[in-house]
């Protein structure tokens, strides 16, 4: 449900050859159980949400502190305006809530950022095919096990908890690879990470 493994994909060899995960092979209700047995004062502590390093408060809130906002038009693939939004960095590829644009039809959805035109691209529906991405290209990456996996097939996560997603990997050298996914991706974004696993290897 929550495999932390996603979160080691930025290390290197050297830097994973002492770690010891001693609660690798236990899902969180067993660690609080063994917690509240061992009378530890966190047993019950709720789950931290949001980004850690700015605490509990709302990101929009916490990013207008250190940038200045520059208001520009949501527009349709097509061209057509049909809102405003209050800054380009406020927003994330597949965000449905906070767009403030109703009316007739299915929800809207962000699918894109030219950032050259300072424009917001939106599209109705879940599926568009603006949010659907079957041949991805990825660069910086970090090889774990200190080499640039075969050619072959994997599995990939491009967002943390999302279920492992059947793809092979087309090309992989030191800088970059390319996935090809069985199925389509959803809202796969500039500057998200692609995390591959080979079973339960990361």
């Amino acid at each position: 449900n929550k495999d932390q493994s996603y979160f080691l994909y930025r290390l290197q060899p050297h830097q994973l050859q002492r770690a010891i995960f001693p609660l690798g092979d236990l899902e969180k209700p067993e660690v609080r159980r063994l917690a509240a047995e061992a009378r530890l004062p966190t047993a019950a502590k709720k789950d931290s949400t949001g980004i850690c390093f700015i605490g509990e408060r709302p990101f929009r809130e916490f990013l207008q502190k250190y940038l200045p906002t520059n208001n520009g038009n949501m527009v349709t693939p097509e061209g057509k305006i049909v809102g405003e939004h209050v800054g380009l960095m406020f927003y994330t590829i597949g965000q449905r809530k906070g767009l403030g644009i109703g009316g007739a039809g299915e929800p809207w959805f962000v699918a894109g950022k030219n950032l050259a035109a300072n424009e917001l691209i939106v599209v109705q529906g879940h599926d568009h095919p603006w949010l659907l991405s079957r041949d991805v290209v990825f660069d910086d990456a970090a090889w774990t096990s200190g080499a640039a996996p075969s050619d072959g097939a994997f599995a990939a996560k491009t967002r943390y908890r999302q279920p492992d997603a059947a793809c092979t990997v087309v090309r992989a050298d030191g800088s970059g690879f390319a996935l090809d996914f069985a199925d389509a991706q959803w809202a796969v974004t500039p500057g998200q990470s692609a995390v591959l696993y080979d079973g339960e290897v990361c």
